[in-house]
């Protein structure tokens, strides 16, 4: 049998982006862990039934596996915030994960700088 397309078929990138937005108010307003720092939500990513979500965060300063902790421990407290937030039937149980990207960004943009003054001390 074939399955009725979605009437809005961008509908889970839209809850993902509110998710997003909700859960950085939520964490920088009403999170009190003193573990969790200066957190940056890179990117969510849920499910299609929305069951579960994945959130990349980054952290500006502090312990990237403690942050974690923290945020996993305190995902109960952040999904019942979203609950009184969002208005779809399943808000989605959070998994927060590390992201490295801008560790990987930095690194990056150090090896060009460094491989350009090299150049340039050649010529």
């Amino acid at each position: 049998m074939a399955r009725k397309p979605s009437s809005t078929p961008n509908r889970s990138f839209k809850v993902a982006d509110q998710i997003q937005r909700d859960l950085a108010e939520l964490i920088s307003r009403e999170l009190k862990d003193p573990r969790v720092g200066m957190v940056t939500l890179q990117g969510v990513e849920v499910t299609p039934d929305y069951a579960h979500a994945k959130v990349h965060f980054s952290v500006l300063n502090g312990d990237p596996k403690a942050c974690a902790e923290g945020l996993n421990q305190a995902a109960g407290f952040l999904r019942n915030g979203l609950f009184k937030r969002l208005h779809i039937h399943t808000v989605p149980t959070l998994h927060f994960m590390y992201d490295r990207t801008p560790e990987h960004a930095s690194d990056m943009n150090a090896l060009i700088a460094k491989a350009v003054s090299s150049k340039a001390k050649e010529d």
